[in-house]
């Protein structure tokens, strides 16, 4: 049984930056896309960035270029540096991993993905 728990949220000014940890147990799942996706208040689930299993990362055009995705295989651990964040950006953050493996483009529709976090809120003051 594989577990995600996702860690790092809080509350930043606008500008500042955060960066959310997804620790995997039970399995690797170094074959999958792991993605982190948020979710406002009143709004669906929403793709933020993924990584495929060779190491390709892809973004949101809102994300590009302020957020990172990165993996520590030893740690079996995902991140997702923010910077540069804006107040647009609060929600609660999921760590997310693909139902099918071997993927080179991470899907951006939730129901692709097979294991959830509990998420961790990111909250942005103006």
């Amino acid at each position: 049984q594989v577990t995600l728990v996702e860690s790092g949220g809080g509350l930043v000014q606008a500008g500042g930056s955060l960066r959310l940890s997804c620790a995997i147990s039970g399995r690797t799942l170094s074959d999958n896309v792991m993605a982190w996706f948020h979710q406002a208040p009143g709004k669906e689930r929403e793709f933020v960035a993924g990584r495929n299993w060779g190491g390709g990362t892809y973004y949101t055009d809102s994300a590009k270029g302020r957020f990172t995705i990165s993996r520590d295989n030893a740690k079996n651990t995902v991140y997702l540096q923010m910077n540069s964040l804006k107040p647009e950006d609060t929600a609660v953050y999921y760590c997310a991993a693909s139902r099918q493996t071997l993927l080179v483009n991470p899907p951006r529709d939730p129901i692709e993905y097979s294991d959830w976090g509990q998420g961790t809120q990111v909250t942005v003051s103006s």
